[in-house]
Protein backbone atom coordinates (compact mmCIF):
# COMPACT_ATOMS: atom_id res chain seq x y z
CA UNK A 1 0.00 0.00 0.00
CA UNK A 2 2.31 2.63 0.80
CA UNK A 3 4.71 1.71 -2.52
CA UNK A 4 1.63 2.10 -4.24
CA UNK A 5 0.86 5.88 -2.41
CA UNK A 6 4.84 6.93 -3.06
CA UNK A 7 4.76 5.65 -6.70
CA UNK A 8 0.90 7.77 -7.49
CA UNK A 9 2.88 10.91 -5.51
CA UNK A 10 5.78 10.87 -7.62
CA UNK A 11 4.17 10.26 -10.81
CA UNK A 12 1.94 13.80 -9.55
CA UNK A 13 5.68 15.29 -8.44
CA UNK A 14 7.16 14.60 -12.19
CA UNK A 15 3.67 16.14 -13.82
CA UNK A 16 4.02 19.15 -12.27
CA UNK A 17 7.84 19.78 -13.12
CA UNK A 18 7.42 19.04 -16.42
CA UNK A 19 4.32 21.48 -16.23
CA UNK A 20 6.29 24.22 -15.21
CA UNK A 21 9.34 23.39 -17.67
CA UNK A 22 7.20 23.64 -20.67
CA UNK A 23 5.72 27.22 -19.24
CA UNK A 24 9.61 28.34 -18.53
CA UNK A 25 10.26 27.39 -22.08
CA UNK A 26 7.17 28.59 -23.53
CA UNK A 27 7.68 32.35 -21.79
CA UNK A 28 11.49 32.28 -22.99
CA UNK A 29 10.31 31.66 -26.95
CA UNK A 30 7.88 34.35 -26.15
CA UNK A 31 10.81 36.85 -24.68
CA UNK A 32 13.18 36.07 -27.63
CA UNK A 33 10.16 37.66 -30.13
CA UNK A 34 11.62 40.71 -30.67
CA UNK A 35 9.22 43.76 -32.01
CA UNK A 36 12.31 44.14 -34.85
CA UNK A 37 10.37 41.21 -36.35
CA UNK A 38 6.99 42.10 -36.12
CA UNK A 39 5.72 43.38 -39.34
CA UNK A 40 1.50 44.10 -39.05
CA UNK A 41 0.98 42.82 -42.60
CA UNK A 42 2.65 39.18 -41.22
CA UNK A 43 0.01 38.58 -38.93
CA UNK A 44 -3.65 37.83 -39.75
CA UNK A 45 -6.04 37.78 -37.57
CA UNK A 46 -7.60 34.64 -36.97
CA UNK A 47 -11.33 34.61 -38.05
CA UNK A 48 -12.33 32.91 -34.67
CA UNK A 49 -10.38 35.85 -32.79
CA UNK A 50 -12.38 38.18 -33.77
CA UNK A 51 -14.81 37.99 -31.67
CA UNK A 52 -14.42 39.50 -28.62
CA UNK A 53 -14.25 37.32 -25.07
CA UNK A 54 -13.42 38.26 -21.87
CA UNK A 55 -9.62 39.04 -20.69
CA UNK A 56 -7.58 40.93 -18.71
CA UNK A 57 -7.71 43.72 -20.78
CA UNK A 58 -11.65 44.07 -19.76
CA UNK A 59 -11.13 42.99 -16.25
CA UNK A 60 -8.08 45.07 -15.34
CA UNK A 61 -9.52 48.26 -17.06
CA UNK A 62 -10.33 51.45 -15.44
CA UNK A 63 -13.29 51.45 -13.33
CA UNK A 64 -16.74 51.93 -14.74
CA UNK A 65 -17.22 55.41 -12.84
CA UNK A 66 -15.87 57.72 -15.59
CA UNK A 67 -13.28 60.41 -14.69
CA UNK A 68 -15.09 63.82 -15.06
CA UNK A 69 -13.06 65.22 -18.16
CA UNK A 70 -14.47 68.94 -16.75
CA UNK A 71 -11.62 68.85 -14.15
CA UNK A 72 -9.07 69.00 -16.58
CA UNK A 73 -7.83 71.63 -19.44
CA UNK A 74 -5.06 71.63 -22.49
CA UNK A 75 -4.14 73.92 -25.25
CA UNK A 76 -6.28 71.58 -27.64
CA UNK A 77 -9.52 71.14 -27.27
CA UNK A 78 -11.61 67.91 -27.56
CA UNK A 79 -14.08 67.82 -30.49
CA UNK A 80 -15.02 64.74 -32.18
CA UNK A 81 -15.65 66.24 -35.59
CA UNK A 82 -12.51 65.36 -37.66
CA UNK A 83 -13.27 68.22 -40.29
CA UNK A 84 -12.57 70.88 -37.19
CA UNK A 85 -8.83 72.63 -36.94
CA UNK A 86 -6.51 71.92 -33.70
CA UNK A 87 -8.52 69.49 -31.57
CA UNK A 88 -8.62 65.74 -30.62
CA UNK A 89 -10.90 62.81 -29.81
CA UNK A 90 -10.07 59.27 -27.90
CA UNK A 91 -10.38 56.65 -31.83
CA UNK A 92 -12.20 53.36 -31.08
CA UNK A 93 -9.67 51.04 -29.36
CA UNK A 94 -10.75 47.73 -32.04
CA UNK A 95 -9.09 49.50 -35.01
CA UNK A 96 -5.83 48.48 -33.31
CA UNK A 97 -4.76 45.12 -33.49
CA UNK A 98 -2.71 43.82 -29.95
CA UNK A 99 -0.64 40.64 -29.48
CA UNK A 100 -3.51 38.06 -28.34
CA UNK A 101 -3.43 35.26 -25.98
CA UNK A 102 -1.73 32.73 -28.79
CA UNK A 103 0.67 34.89 -30.00
CA UNK A 104 3.41 32.58 -28.90
CA UNK A 105 1.93 29.55 -30.77
CA UNK A 106 0.91 31.27 -33.99
CA UNK A 107 1.39 35.24 -33.97
CA UNK A 108 -1.93 36.15 -34.28
CA UNK A 109 -3.12 39.28 -33.48
CA UNK A 110 -6.67 40.62 -32.03
CA UNK A 111 -8.64 44.03 -31.57
CA UNK A 112 -8.10 45.38 -28.73
CA UNK A 113 -10.03 45.86 -25.82
CA UNK A 114 -11.12 48.32 -23.44
CA UNK A 115 -8.40 51.20 -22.54
CA UNK A 116 -6.94 50.77 -19.54
CA UNK A 117 -6.52 54.64 -19.23
CA UNK A 118 -8.45 57.98 -19.74
CA UNK A 119 -7.22 60.56 -22.11
CA UNK A 120 -8.13 63.56 -20.42
CA UNK A 121 -6.29 66.80 -21.90
CA UNK A 122 -3.62 67.68 -24.93
CA UNK A 123 -0.88 70.74 -24.47
CA UNK A 124 0.39 71.80 -27.45
CA UNK A 125 3.71 74.19 -26.68
CA UNK A 126 6.74 75.75 -28.64
CA UNK A 127 9.39 77.16 -27.40
CA UNK A 128 13.20 78.34 -28.50
CA UNK A 129 14.78 75.14 -26.57
CA UNK A 130 13.69 71.42 -26.02
CA UNK A 131 11.04 71.03 -23.45
CA UNK A 132 12.20 68.70 -20.37
CA UNK A 133 9.63 67.38 -17.71
CA UNK A 134 6.49 69.03 -18.46
CA UNK A 135 4.76 67.53 -15.76
CA UNK A 136 6.18 70.20 -13.60
CA UNK A 137 3.99 73.07 -15.06
CA UNK A 138 1.69 74.25 -12.20
CA UNK A 139 -2.06 73.47 -12.87
CA UNK A 140 -1.16 71.37 -15.71
CA UNK A 141 -3.62 67.78 -15.87
CA UNK A 142 -0.84 65.44 -14.17
CA UNK A 143 -0.66 67.66 -10.91
CA UNK A 144 -4.58 68.40 -11.04
CA UNK A 145 -4.55 64.33 -11.34
CA UNK A 146 -2.24 63.88 -8.53
CA UNK A 147 -4.36 66.11 -6.16
CA UNK A 148 -7.44 64.11 -6.90
CA UNK A 149 -5.48 60.86 -6.02
CA UNK A 150 -5.47 59.47 -9.86
CA UNK A 151 -2.25 58.46 -11.76
CA UNK A 152 -0.89 59.95 -14.97
CA UNK A 153 1.22 58.33 -17.86
CA UNK A 154 1.98 61.60 -19.55
CA UNK A 155 3.58 61.16 -23.13
CA UNK A 156 6.09 64.57 -24.27
CA UNK A 157 6.77 64.16 -27.86
CA UNK A 158 9.33 66.77 -28.92
CA UNK A 159 9.84 67.97 -31.90
CA UNK A 160 13.12 69.45 -33.49
CA UNK A 161 13.19 72.53 -35.46
CA UNK A 162 14.08 76.52 -35.24
CA UNK A 163 11.25 76.64 -33.19
CA UNK A 164 11.03 73.51 -30.76
CA UNK A 165 7.76 71.85 -30.06
CA UNK A 166 5.94 69.90 -27.76
CA UNK A 167 2.89 67.44 -28.29
CA UNK A 168 2.06 66.21 -24.78
CA UNK A 169 -1.02 63.64 -24.13
CA UNK A 170 -2.19 63.12 -20.59
CA UNK A 171 -3.49 59.61 -19.75
CA UNK A 172 -5.27 59.31 -16.28
CA UNK A 173 -6.51 56.20 -14.17
CA UNK A 174 -7.87 56.16 -10.83
CA UNK A 175 -5.05 54.65 -9.17
CA UNK A 176 -1.77 52.85 -9.92
CA UNK A 177 -2.58 48.75 -9.45
CA UNK A 178 0.25 47.20 -7.52
CA UNK A 179 1.88 44.32 -9.54
CA UNK A 180 0.46 45.35 -12.68
CA UNK A 181 2.50 45.84 -16.08
CA UNK A 182 1.75 49.51 -15.77
CA UNK A 183 3.19 49.71 -11.86
CA UNK A 184 6.15 47.31 -13.39
CA UNK A 185 6.99 50.08 -16.14
CA UNK A 186 6.47 53.06 -13.99
CA UNK A 187 9.08 52.09 -11.15
CA UNK A 188 10.98 49.69 -12.98
CA UNK A 189 14.34 51.19 -14.62
CA UNK A 190 15.33 52.47 -18.06
CA UNK A 191 16.24 49.42 -19.78
CA UNK A 192 13.00 48.05 -18.60
CA UNK A 193 11.23 50.87 -20.22
CA UNK A 194 12.76 50.55 -23.30
CA UNK A 195 12.36 47.27 -24.09
CA UNK A 196 8.46 47.45 -23.24
CA UNK A 197 6.47 51.02 -24.50
CA UNK A 198 5.21 50.70 -27.82
CA UNK A 199 3.67 52.89 -30.22
CA UNK A 200 1.45 52.04 -33.01
CA UNK A 201 0.76 54.77 -35.29
CA UNK A 202 -1.73 55.56 -37.92
CA UNK A 203 -2.62 58.30 -40.44
CA UNK A 204 -6.37 57.55 -41.17
CA UNK A 205 -6.57 60.95 -43.29
CA UNK A 206 -3.80 62.34 -45.44
CA UNK A 207 -1.88 62.04 -48.50
CA UNK A 208 -0.98 58.59 -49.55
CA UNK A 209 3.00 59.65 -48.95
CA UNK A 210 2.41 60.26 -45.28
CA UNK A 211 0.57 57.28 -45.09
CA UNK A 212 2.58 55.50 -46.29
CA UNK A 213 5.71 56.55 -44.79
CA UNK A 214 4.18 56.78 -40.84
CA UNK A 215 2.45 53.13 -41.49
CA UNK A 216 0.87 51.31 -38.66
CA UNK A 217 3.55 48.85 -37.66
CA UNK A 218 4.28 49.17 -34.01
CA UNK A 219 7.62 50.58 -32.73
CA UNK A 220 9.22 50.07 -29.43
CA UNK A 221 10.15 54.02 -28.54
CA UNK A 222 12.77 53.42 -26.67
CA UNK A 223 14.32 51.59 -29.41
CA UNK A 224 13.61 53.93 -32.16
CA UNK A 225 14.47 57.48 -30.53
CA UNK A 226 15.85 58.59 -27.16
CA UNK A 227 13.17 58.62 -24.53
CA UNK A 228 13.74 60.32 -21.06
CA UNK A 229 11.64 59.00 -17.94
CA UNK A 230 10.67 60.50 -15.13
CA UNK A 231 8.98 59.19 -12.04
CA UNK A 232 7.18 61.49 -10.14
CA UNK A 233 4.82 61.57 -7.26
CA UNK A 234 1.55 59.51 -9.04
CA UNK A 235 2.57 60.34 -12.57
CA UNK A 236 5.17 58.91 -15.18
CA UNK A 237 6.38 61.37 -17.65
CA UNK A 238 7.66 60.09 -20.78
CA UNK A 239 9.89 62.83 -22.75
CA UNK A 240 10.08 61.06 -26.72
CA UNK A 241 13.21 63.20 -28.60
CA UNK A 242 12.06 62.52 -32.26
CA UNK A 243 15.11 64.30 -33.48
CA UNK A 244 17.36 61.75 -31.58
CA UNK A 245 16.92 59.52 -34.79
CA UNK A 246 17.57 60.53 -38.46
CA UNK A 247 15.08 58.07 -39.94
CA UNK A 248 12.16 59.32 -37.46
CA UNK A 249 12.97 63.50 -37.90
CA UNK A 250 12.85 62.63 -41.46
CA UNK A 251 9.46 61.18 -41.38
CA UNK A 252 8.42 63.47 -38.90
CA UNK A 253 9.40 66.52 -41.62
CA UNK A 254 6.96 65.59 -43.73
CA UNK A 255 4.06 65.04 -41.27
CA UNK A 256 4.85 68.34 -39.95
CA UNK A 257 4.46 69.89 -43.41
CA UNK A 258 1.48 69.02 -44.04
CA UNK A 259 0.12 68.58 -40.21
CA UNK A 260 -2.55 71.00 -40.46
CA UNK A 261 -4.74 68.97 -43.26
CA UNK A 262 -3.82 65.47 -41.46
CA UNK A 263 -5.62 62.71 -39.04
CA UNK A 264 -3.34 61.49 -37.19
CA UNK A 265 -3.42 58.34 -34.12
CA UNK A 266 -1.10 57.15 -31.72
CA UNK A 267 -2.15 54.76 -29.46
CA UNK A 268 0.06 53.29 -26.85
CA UNK A 269 0.59 50.29 -24.66
CA UNK A 270 3.22 48.21 -23.19
CA UNK A 271 4.23 45.24 -24.75
CA UNK A 272 3.63 41.47 -23.70
CA UNK A 273 6.58 39.54 -22.97
CA UNK A 274 5.12 36.25 -21.02
CA UNK A 275 1.75 33.98 -20.95
CA UNK A 276 0.94 36.07 -17.98
CA UNK A 277 1.24 39.43 -19.47
CA UNK A 278 -0.94 38.58 -22.61
CA UNK A 279 -3.14 39.53 -24.42
CA UNK A 280 -1.68 43.31 -24.82
CA UNK A 281 -3.74 46.05 -23.20
CA UNK A 282 -3.67 49.48 -24.82
CA UNK A 283 -3.07 51.95 -21.91
CA UNK A 284 -4.87 54.60 -24.24
CA UNK A 285 -5.22 56.28 -27.65
CA UNK A 286 -5.70 60.09 -29.46
CA UNK A 287 -6.72 60.99 -32.81
CA UNK A 288 -5.91 64.34 -33.32
CA UNK A 289 -7.16 66.26 -36.58
CA UNK A 290 -6.01 69.18 -38.57
CA UNK A 291 -2.85 70.78 -36.10
CA UNK A 292 -1.81 74.20 -35.92
CA UNK A 293 1.50 75.08 -35.26
CA UNK A 294 0.78 78.98 -34.67
CA UNK A 295 -1.67 77.07 -31.76
CA UNK A 296 1.21 76.64 -29.38
CA UNK A 297 1.98 78.35 -26.57
CA UNK A 298 4.95 79.21 -24.53
CA UNK A 299 4.60 76.94 -20.90
CA UNK A 300 5.41 78.26 -18.12
CA UNK A 301 7.54 75.43 -16.37
CA UNK A 302 8.42 75.56 -13.01
CA UNK A 303 9.40 73.38 -9.49
CA UNK A 304 6.89 70.82 -8.56
CA UNK A 305 4.48 72.38 -6.27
Amino acid sequence: MHAMVNSVLMKDQKLQESETKTKQTDNKILDMVDEESEDDDDYQVPQADLEEEPTKSDSDAKSSDPIDLSWFSGIIRQDANEKSCNCWTVPDSKIFKVRSKNFPHDKSKVPAGKYLMELVAIDWFKDTKRMDHVARRKGCAAQVAAEKGMFTFLVNIQIPGSSHYSLVLYFVSSCLKKGSLLQRFADGDDDFRNSRLKLIPSVPKGSWIVRQSVGSTPCLLGKAVDCSYLRGPEYIEVDVDIGSSAVANGVLGLVFGVITTLVVDMAFLIQANTYDELPEQLLGAARLSNIEPSAAVNPELGSIS
